[in-house]
């Protein structure tokens, strides 16, 4: 829950809801202040600036630490650090970086069509070992290895008792 607090005319204290008192001139301009100390002494025109107690006396005179260290802090701006990367030293890095567009290019391609050509290659002897085992089994099946008398397998669901 957020309090909405005020401050005072005259000393700058916070004012927090239900507390202080509030004084309207004949202008309509409303004043508040914490205390009746305050309002006495805004009532007998006294300069906050002279009473040391008053948040602009202290203003005025240096004394308020809370808010110089209220500043900002500025952080160090951070450097690109170069650094290897598992699998790739610093200078192989550096001189990727370094090379052209096209020489790169070009490099990539021929990395491409080497994988393309290892996997035609391994597809071409896949093929050639499929064709040699069919050729093995169209050998054994013409030989005749099944006997005459045998039937296929049994079909149909038993018609035993339910």
């Amino acid at each position: 829950m957020v309090l909405k607090t005020e401050l005072c005319r005259f000393s700058g204290a916070k004012i927090y809801p239900g507390k202080g008192i509030r004084f309207v001139r004949g202008d309509s301009q409303v004043f508040l202040f914490s205390n009746s100390k305050c309002k006495r002494y805004f009532h007998n025109r006294l300069k906050p600036a002279k009473l040391t107690w008053t948040a602009m006396y202290r203003k005025q005179h240096k004394k308020d630490i809370h808010d110089e260290t209220v500043k900002k802090r500025r952080r160090a701006a951070k450097k690109p650090h170069s650094r290897s990367i598992v699998g790739a030293s610093l200078e192989v890095i550096q001189k990727k970086r370094t090379e052209k567009p096209e020489v790169r290019d070009a490099a990539r391609e021929a990395a491409l069509r080497e994988i393309k050509e290892r996997i035609k290659k391994t597809k071409d002897e896949k093929k050639a070992k499929k064709a040699e085992v069919l050729a093995k089994v169209q050998k054994t099946q013409t030989k005749g290895n099944v006997p005459k008398g045998s039937k296929g397998p049994k079909l149909g669901g038993g018609g035993g008792k339910r």
